[in-house]
């Protein structure tokens, strides 16, 4: 596969709406709809239930992960994130894995099947990263967990998390694992960043304005 198929491929992967299409087989209706509009976890937990909402969780940061795994592999990477990759050739293809992982952020947000409108994009970046920066995501989970814990925003939590991202990328090749070739992995991560903060423009307005809705 050559690599642009490669990407076309990821932002196929990335538009799989698994939790609209979990919610229109479980209730019958469309999850855009509804609460957020999305068509992630938070979403679809508010429209067909807690459980439903767990699987769509899994299933969106599951084609995240597998996106960069096939990319990784294709490009004859290593597919876990410390594995060795040197030379020209891998810091090219490194550019490559780069892009499928915005490319599958991106198929997620704006889905064509959809009519590109899909989710907010933070399940499929967490499969991303746990495939490209494992460290980075506990660090931004941590975040994630506290704030919702405190404020009950999972959209404010997602965004916090999301702008942490690339610093946490860079804390983690400092401290624990040096990168070889960060520009990809920065640029992935301040790219997947700015995807998901923008995709959740409106839920911005709502916390500005004080009528978000708070996760029970």
């Amino acid at each position: 596969m050559s690599p642009t198929l490669l990407i076309v491929a990821a932002y196929l992967l990335g538009s799989i709406p698994f939790g609209y299409l979990i919610v229109r087989s479980r209730v019958g209706s469309d999850v855009r709809k509804t609460g957020s509009g999305g068509t992630g976890a938070t979403n679809v937990s508010r429209s067909a239930g807690k459980r439903a909402g767990l699987l769509t969780l899994i299933l969106d940061a599951l084609k995240g992960a597998a996106a960069i795994a096939i990319a990784k592999m294709l490009l004859g990477l290593a597919v876990l994130p410390n594995g060795a990759n040197e030379g020209a050739s891998a810091a090219a293809a490194n550019w490559w894995v780069a892009l499928a992982a915005v490319l599958v952020i991106l198929g997620h947000i704006f889905p064509f099947w959809l009519g590109f409108r899909g989710g907010k994009g933070v399940a499929t970046g967490v499969g991303v990263f746990l495939m490209l920066a494992p460290l980075a995501v506990v660090f931004a989970a941590v975040i994630f967990g506290i704030i919702v814990w405190l404020t009950r925003y999972v959209s404010l939590g997602s965004i916090i998390a999301a702008a942490a991202i690339p610093l946490f990328v860079v804390l983690q090749s400092v401290f624990f694992e040096p990168v070889a070739e960060p520009a990809p992995l920065m640029t992935a991560a301040i790219a997947g960043a700015l995807l998901i903060i923008f995709a959740h423009r409106e839920n911005l307005g709502r916390l500005m304005q004080g009528t978000e809705s708070r996760f029970k």
